[in-house]
């Protein structure tokens, strides 16, 4: 079995306009949140064998404060070009080049290409993952290149603004 968690990005600021789109920094709320959402994985005892997340910044920081929360390793995040703006083909090329000793992978981007995936991948359709949010499926596959459309099973849906029970 394979698990596949999508995590957008953290709010990102736009107070800086002179900034490319790619350099953008997370906000206030990004900086909280992003830290809440590793707790919350870490209370569900979610450790991926790998982080994969785009290189643009709100992403990598993103990747940087769940990692601190959840006891992965900074040193071991990867940075892949194909995930900043992907869009499902080129997100399902990431997923596919996985190497199989991984079990469970974590994914850091962007939408619209995020939530496309979930609802091309996933048994449940999402109107939008929202920033921060995580989506997380499992793939009864033995290889990631089995991962495949309507193939994975929605485990969970969380982000900043739902309220735990």
């Amino acid at each position: 079995m394979k698990t596949l968690y999508l995590v957008r990005h953290a709010k990102s600021s736009w107070r800086f306009p002179e900034l490319r789109d790619f350099d953008r920094p997370l906000n206030k709320r990004g900086k909280k949140n992003a830290p809440e959402m590793g707790k919350r994985l870490k209370a569900k005892q979610i450790l991926p064998g790998l982080l994969l997340s785009s290189p643009a910044n709100r992403a990598i920081t993103t990747a940087r404060k769940i990692a601190e929360k959840i006891g992965y390793t900074e040193a071991g995040i990867r940075e892949n070009d194909k995930i900043y703006h992907g869009s499902e083909a080129e997100l399902m090329d990431v997923i596919k080049a996985t190497d199989n000793s991984i079990g469970e992978l974590m994914l850091f981007g962007h939408n619209p290409g995020f939530t496309d995936l979930a609802n091309l991948l996933g048994d449940q359709w999402i109107d939008n993952i929202p920033t921060c949010g995580v989506v997380a499926m499992a793939f009864e596959v033995d290889n990631w290149k089995e991962v495949a459309p309507k193939n994975g099973r929605n485990l969970f849906f969380d982000y900043p603004k739902r309220i735990m029970h």
